[in-house]
């Protein structure tokens, strides 16, 4: 593991000394996290602890003399020591009143595969696997525990949803390394999940994986005993059923609702969670179907399963309609199911927000959609990992800035992204003040920054479909999969509204009426609702094309910017070394995308740029 992250291990500068692999329970963990931070700073100040069982995950901090005490429950209290500790590495004031967790459960999705590979992965391969065995180092889990309960995430899932098939052995006999690592992961409050395949019954004796049959329901109650027989506080299962060609309920002529309460009804005695994942990706079409429309699939398929579920099953629903764009509207099944419990999906690793190779911080992102949405539509939260066996844990090292994130806004969805932002950089660096606001402002506007040297207005899947990185305006125009920008001589865009798809129809009202009208549609959202002409006038005043043309040139700028920026920053030497090979990656990156978008807009509008700046048509 490299220096740098071990100087600030879990963002934290001052916690140098490894926990002990003595220490059974988070109060343990609190005690030694609190007397090794203090005496580190040699403050003098005393942490003392009140434990209340029934606060649980709940904490409050309160000052006494030249000391704290904290007051919460078993995780609770090290909740609280860790948010003391980022709030005096912060030079914040300290959380006022009792502070609970907005959300129970809040989740990290592990994409990796047991040969060792990560879908979707920028940060190294697997931490968990190799060669399709376990391979780990016990002190980097203990260390990632320790990270995660510093921003209070309590549930991780070890192993990708598309389950391969080696995978059905953690169920198996597998199951005592499984439960080996989550005693690793137990004093930190952190507990397992797992993905699970939905034809397990069928690959092990059964002669079906249909839900209704008796025989099917029989396997998992045995399994699902055996199982918490060895874990008891196992989370749950995670599954993805009828989609990328994952086996599911579909194929025997049942619901998703039945296929996923056989399952909740096997756990369910033992306190298990089943969180079926509701991205349905099958909705394939011909190209030159203009009515069949991927967006609406999720909403078609589900909506009218509302209050079937039971009530130990969690449906984990994407953000958006599609498939973490750089820019997507909420989705409108987050806003249509009221008596169905729901889960946020967000993407830590950024499959179309550059690979952590180009810098997008998150935080602006999920605050848009809880705003959105409303925190309350949902019960849970999670997020597909970023992690890796990079010695940074996440690749670039600000990407880490992202993970960090994920659990405040778990806890609190209001949060403020500068705030946030503000906190993660005064726990990791050292700077002046005027380089720290510089180092702030250069994070809270890199999503801008990407999104216009990329994607059009909310224009999506314009990448190369192999990877997703980089531009590709075509790349998926002919595919089955619904990804289409339909540009031509005369307009680009998608109809979404009742004249065209109609899937702005499955939003409520107020939503419906903002976006089927494109003199209201929010303009970073025009031509995923609209297909307009190269001469339709914006709301500024700018045509379509200008408008297009004028994003791509300014991104490449700020992105030049950017780098100007972060060349003067005085981070720590591996830092700055990664990151500034990165930036240059991504200014290249700036330059191709303005180049290729401009140029496909330019020969099909045949409109010139007004400014003359040089489009290679």
């Amino acid at each position: 593991m490299n220096k740098t992250w071990e100087s600030r291990l879990a963002w934290l500068k001052a916690l140098k000394t490894p926990v002990p692999a003595e220490l059974n329970n988070p109060l343990e963990v609190a005690d030694f996290e609190a007397k090794t931070y203090l005496n580190f700073e040699k403050t003098g100040r005393s942490v003392c602890f009140k434990t209340y069982p029934a606060m649980k995950e709940s904490y409050a901090i309160e000052t006494a003399g030249d000391g704290y005490i904290i007051s919460g429950g078993q995780p609770g209290v090290l909740y609280g020591v860790y948010a003391l500790m980022r709030a005096l590495e912060a030079g914040e004031k300290l959380p006022s009143g009792v502070q609970k967790p907005y959300y129970p459960l809040r989740m990290i999705d592990c994409w990796d595969n047991m040969d060792g590979s990560v879908e979707r992965g920028y940060a190294g391969r697997s931490i968990w696997f190799e060669e399709n065995r376990f391979d780990y180092d016990p002190a980097r889990i203990r260390q990632l525990g320790r990270m995660l309960a510093s921003v209070g995430i309590n549930v991780l899932c070890i192993n990708n949803v598309n389950v391969h098939q080696p995978a059905q052995h953690l169920l198996d006999n597998l199951l005592p390394q499984v439960e080996q690592i989550a005693a690793l992961l137990r004093p930190f409050g952190v507990r397992l999940m797992l993905s699970i395949d939905f034809s397990l019954p069928l690959q092990n004796g059964v002669e079906t994986a249909d839900p209704e049959d008796p025989a099917v329901a029989d396997w998992w109650k045995k399994r699902a005993r055996e199982v918490w027989g060895a874990i008891p506080d196992l989370a749950g299962f995670l599954v993805k059923a009828d989609s990328e060609h994952r086996p599911g309920p579909n194929a025997y002529g049942r619901t998703h609702a039945q296929g996923a309460n056989m399952l909740a009804r096997a756990i369910a005695p033992f306190g298990g969670v089943l969180v079926w994942r509701a991205f349905v990706y099958n909705c394939m079409q011909d190209w030159r179907d203009t009515n069949t429309d991927r967006p609406r699939a999720a909403y078609d398929l589900y909506q009218p399963l509302d209050g079937a579920f039971d009530e130990n099953v969690i449906l984990q629903v994407k953000y958006g309609p599609y498939d973490f764009q750089v820019r997507e509207p909420v989705s409108p099944l987050l806003l249509g199911m009221e008596k169905t419990r729901l889960a946020v999906e967000f993407q830590l690793a950024q499959e179309y927000t550059g690979h952590q190779i180009d810098l997008f911080a998150m935080p602006p992102l999920w605050r848009d959609i809880f705003d959105q949405m409303g925190k309350e539509r949902v019960r849970a939260i999670a997020a597909v990992s970023n992690l890796g066996r990079d010695g940074n844990w996440t690749g670039h090292p600000f990407a880490a800035l992202n993970l960090f994130a994920y659990g405040i806004f778990a806890w609190k969805p209001d949060a403020s992204p500068q705030q946030v932002i503000r906190a993660w950089v005064r726990n990791t660096y050292n700077l002046s003040e005027q380089d720290e606001e510089q180092l702030i402002d250069l994070l809270l506007a890199s999503r801008g920054v990407y999104e216009k040297y990329t994607a059009p207005l909310g224009l999506c899947w314009m990448v190369r479909p192999e990877g997703h990185y980089g531009p590709s305006p075509y790349g998926y125009e002919f595919q089955a999969w619904g990804t289409y920008n339909r540009a031509d001589r005369n307009a680009v865009g998608v109809d979404r509204t009742e004249r065209g798809t109609g899937y702005v129809a499955q939003y409520p009202p107020k939503w419906k009426k903002l976006y089927e009208n494109p003199h209201t549609c929010p303009d970073e959202l025009l031509l995923f609702f609209h297909r307009l002409p190269y001469d339709f006038v914006m709301k500024d005043g700018r045509t379509l094309i200008q408008r297009i043309y004028d994003d791509h040139f300014e991104g490449v700028v700020a992105a030049e910017t950017m780098a100007e920026t972060l060349k003067a920053l005085p981070l720590p030497e591996e830092d700055r070394r990664e990151a500034l090979e990165r930036m240059d990656l991504q200014v290249q990156n700036a330059r191709e995308w303005r180049d290729v978008i401009n140029t496909f807009f330019r020969r099909f509008s045949g409109v010139d740029d007004v400014h003359g700046r040089k489009i290679y048509d």
